[in-house]
């Protein structure tokens, strides 16, 4: 799952498809219009926004830098992940993401001057 409005994320997920030349991969845009959190076991949009998710094929959701882990395994680069998983890099790695997810939008230019980020308009929480 991926925000296909995030022009980063986007450089990254372009590189993911077009290594994957076994179709290993799923790409589900959380940014699309026809995009519905709710269908996936009653998540929310702005948990998929809050932090990268993915969910392997026995259903099991995965979140964070494991998500990273497991699509450059699939792409081949698995000599690349394996130092991820070292104590140390691993708590780095985590820590550099969780500062990127907070920052996203905000680095990505999809925020305003006064600290309000732009939702799109479908995925906007509803106002009475």
């Amino acid at each position: 799952f991926y925000d296909g409005d995030c022009p980063l994320c986007m450089r990254e997920i372009r590189m993911l498809m077009r290594r994957d030349k076994r179709h290993r991969i799923q790409f589900t845009d959380i940014a699309a219009a026809s995009f519905d959190a709710a269908a996936y076991d009653g998540r929310t949009w702005q948990s998929f926004m809050d932090r990268i998710q993915g969910r392997l094929p026995d259903g099991t959701w995965i979140e964070g830098v494991e998500v990273f882990r497991r699509l450059y395994t699939a792409i081949g680069f698995r000599w690349l992940v394996a130092p991820t998983r070292l104590p140390g890099i691993s708590h780095l790695l985590g820590l550099a993401y969780r500062t990127f997810a907070k920052n996203r939008l905000k680095w990505t230019g999809r925020c305003n001057p006064d600290g309000s980020c732009k939702v799109p308009a479908q995925h906007a929480p509803a106002t009475n």
